[in-house]
Formats: C-alpha cells, structure tokens, sequence
C-alpha cells in the first residue's frame, strides 16, 4: 500500500467531477502506470485496503480493477493479489518523474495557430460582426418541421449511410435551380459541391489549386480567413492594389508576370471590407488576365440576397464559368447555424473537390442538406429572404444615422446599396486607435482594423455589421464607441 499512498491518490478521486469514480480510479492507475511510477508486476492492495484509503465504496474498487484487468492493464492471481501486468513495458527509464503531473504538453511537433487569432473574441456584451444575419428573425418551428420530413423521407428510402460527397442530391439540384434563375448562372447540379459554409468552400478551393512555387493574390483589404486559407496550403499571397472603382486590373497583370498566380480572390458583388462593387469593365479584364495567365479566379458571393437599391450586378461566374470558381452561402441568408454554403464550378473541378471532402469529411450533414432543400423548394428561403431584408435595410439606416452623428468627424463611412455591414475608413488614426483599445472594456468587441490588410500602407478602417442586433442596442454600441474616439469613455 506504500506505494499508491505515496501517490496521494485521494485529492484525485472526487465525487463533485461528474465523472463515474470508479472510472476516475481508472484513469489514475493508468496514468501512473504510463508514467512509470508503478512499474510492471508491482502489486497492488486488496480492493478493501484501498478503498478504506481512499474513502471510497469497495465496489467501486473493484470495479475499477476488473475494467482494468479487461483491459490487460492488471492481472488478477486470484485471491492472492493483483499486479500491473507483466507484459507492459519499463517505462521508468524514458520519461521525467515529476513530482505530481500538471498540464501534459504534447511531444510531437505541430503548427501552432497564429499570434493573433482570427475569430473575434467572446464574452462582450455585443459584437459588432462583419456582417452576420439575425438568426432570431427564422421561425424556428419551420426549421424543425423541415427537419422532421427530411428525416422521415431519408428512412423511408434508406438514404440515411454514407453519401455523394459533393453533397445532398435534392440540394444541388435547388442550388443550381436558385443560381440559374436569380444569377444568371448556366449549370447543372454536376456543377454543384456543397460545403460547410463559404469558408471551408474557399479553403477546399485552396487546396485544389495549390502546387509548388504557386503564389494566390488577393486585394490589399480583404476577408482574413481567405487569405489564411492560401497560407495554410503553402501559397503565398500578394495584395493587389485598390482605389474608388475596386481591385486595379493593371496590378494584377503586373503581378501575374512576375509570380506563378495559381488563384485571384475577389469579391466583386459587395468588396469585402469596403462593400465597392466592381464595374463591369474592370470584371472583363480581369477575366481576360485569367484566361491569359491561366489562374482561377475564386468569386465569393457572400451577401448577394440582401439588397436596398438597384438589381446587382450578375456574378462573373455567370458569364466566364470557365475561368471562375464561384462560392456562396446559404448560412446567411438562413441562419449561420446550418453551415451550408457550395461551390459552383466545372464538372472536372467539382469532381475534385468531391475527392477533396471525401478524405476531409467523407460528406457533409445530410440531414441538414435535404432539410434546406426543403426550404428552398417550399419557398421559405424566398419568403425569409424579402422579410428579413425589409428590416435589415431599416437597421441599415438607423445604423447609418449614429455613424454619422457619432463617427463622423473621424471617419468615411460608405452606405452600402446592398449586405449586411458597413465599411468606415479612418481618416483620424488616433481616434480608430482609442476605439481599438477602449472598446472591450465598454463589452464591446469586433474585427480589428489590421486584420483586413493584407498590405501593410492599406487604409485603416472598421467593417460594423448593422444586421444582427436590434436598433436599439446596435445604436447604443456606435454611440459609446463614438465616446471613445472623443476620448470621453476609457
């Protein structure tokens, strides 16, 4: 018994973990046994001695020890004692013995994730996001309901194993009917691969079109995680130059023969951060760049349903399918809960990516899949959609209004005709500094301005969604940040 007892076993058997105390006295033994500190063929006391020592039930030794028998971790000799099993390794002489084990750190090698990371801090007591939707607006007994049937019809016809990797039959087939009507896009659903959300569209992407000495390029101010993506592949990514009409065409050209461009991503609709939209011109020439230096040009379509103004633009995918891999989401226009979004692209590209989600997820949520399908079917996705905008363009101008009022003598802000975020670049670096710094103290937290440039002399501004919180409160948010830029709040 000397031996466990100088273990000092009982401060790590409780009853207040949650975990069943035979499985905790499970646990123990095998990590002292791993760690060497009871080395094989030590024995162990009788179940009665340690459970007196331990202040535990002796059933629950003894279950214990039978789980551990099973697992050929002990040996039992009958009534006369039980042992570490004799079979295990020495561990005595590779591993350090420190005095009572803390935090285990891994001693494998592994990449560690940035110093800065990319998701916006939790625990404030509003985020003022890039541009998410209200999940509250969907009714959330609709979404059950749609659910409840995609469940029952997948058992009715046995659809509940594995399947298509480029997603959900019924889904492809509504996504291509919703791309062709209202974006003009010619495809079929063989050029459909659902994903889980935009993002993991842009990073399967990334991998389809990375190779050796291959650099992507993307517009000095731009969506983070896109960028993050490339790096993750091994692609370096170089900004392109804006100005008032969008990305520069002639930088891009300038760039494309001096690297090895594999891949161009854009935003053309509503520019991620600045909402500009790129003009038919500037689209055409940068469609013939791809063509002549043979790069793909990645066109997320993020917000192309909320609208105020004008019809949009119809999607470069729309007319160049061959130089463009267009990615979308329906995780906003539904609710970002359901990270559903898709790829729309050739049919040999689609089957790659296809390969891709196979040795990635195998699939995506079926389940989840034939349920949105049901919405877009069933018109509730349209339904929502003009709803949800009616209040989302009324947000829109309230929030505009406290910009105006709070934000601007420090800042330009561009009322966007469409999306769900506004885009306010600083002219007063000090007052953008004194919001970055003072906001989390007032429970408010959002993007960083740093983490749009991918440039180091790109401007300095902050992407402020409207959409996701009642005026009231979103109001309240712009008005103290407009106290910090004053230097009133600190």
């Amino acid at each position: 018994m000397s031996r466990l007892r100088n273990l000092a076993l009982s401060h790590r058997v409780s009853g207040d973990r949650g975990t069943p105390l035979y499985m905790q006295l499970v646990h123990v033994l095998i990590h002292e046994i791993e760690r060497g500190r009871l080395p094989p063929g030590s024995p162990l006391p009788s179940s009665r001695d340690l459970a007196a020592e331990l202040g535990l039930n002796r059933k629950t030794v003894v279950t214990a020890f039978e789980e551990l028998v099973a697992q050929g971790w002990l040996e039992a000799h009958g009534r006369r004692c039980t042992t570490v099993a004799t079979n295990l390794p020495d561990t005595r002489k590779n591993v350090p013995q420190p005095a009572e084990p803390g935090p285990r750190k891994p001693v494998y090698r592994f990449n560690p994730p940035p110093r800065r990371s990319i998701a916006v801090p939790a625990g404030s007591r509003i985020k003022l996001d890039e541009g998410s939707p209200d999940g509250s607006l969907f009714p959330p007994e609709i979404l059950a309901r749609v659910y409840r049937r995609a469940a029952l019809s997948a058992a009715r016809s046995r659809r509940l194993g594995y399947r298509d990797p480029r997603g959900s039959e019924n889904l492809r087939q509504s996504i291509a009917t919703m791309l062709r009507e209202e974006r003009g896009l010619v495809l079929t659903p063989d050029n459909v691969c659902v994903t889980r959300g935009s993002q993991a569209g842009i990073s399967l992407a990334a991998h389809l079109l990375a190779r050796p000495g291959a650099t992507a390029l993307a517009e000095e101010l731009t969506y983070e995680p896109a960028v993050a993506a490339f790096r993750a592949v091994g692609m370096p990514v170089h900004p392109v130059r804006m100005d008032d009409g969008g990305i520069i065409a002639d930088d891009v050209e300038r760039l494309c023969r001096s690297h090895a461009v594999s891949a161009l991503f854009l935003t053309p609709h509503h520019q991620f951060p600045t909402t500009i939209s790129l003009s038919p011109e500037r689209r055409l020439r940068i469609i013939e760049l791809a063509r002549q230096f043979g790069f793909a040009i990645i066109e997320d379509d993020y917000d192309h349903e909320f609208r105020f103004g004008s019809q949009p633009l119809l999607p470069m995918a729309s007319y160049a399918p061959d130089s463009v891999v267009y990615v979308g989401s329906l995780s906003k226009l539904l609710l970002p809960a359901l990270r559903v979004g898709y790829i729309a692209a050739p049919v040999p590209v689609i089957e790659a990516l296809a390969h891709q989600v196979s040795v990635t997820d195998g699939m995506g949520s079926s389940l989840t899949e034939d349920a949105v399908a049901l919405l877009l079917e069933d018109g509730e996705v349209r339904r929502h959609a003009r709803k949800a905008t009616r209040i989302y363009g009324q947000r829109r101008d309230a929030f505009a209004a406290a910009v105006a009022r709070a934000l601007g003598a420090f800042a330009d802000a561009r009322l966007p005709d469409g999306g769900l975020a506004m885009w306010l670049n600083f002219h007063d670096r000090d007052a953008l500094a004194r919001i970055e710094r003072g906001a989390p103290g007032q429970g408010i937290s959002f993007a960083l301005s740093d983490s749009y440039r991918l440039a180091p002399d790109a401007p300095h501004g902050l992407r402020l969604g409207f959409a996701s919180h009642p005026e009231k409160a979103a109001i309240t948010a712009i008005e103290t940040l407009g106290e910090l830029a004053r230097g009133v709040t600190g």
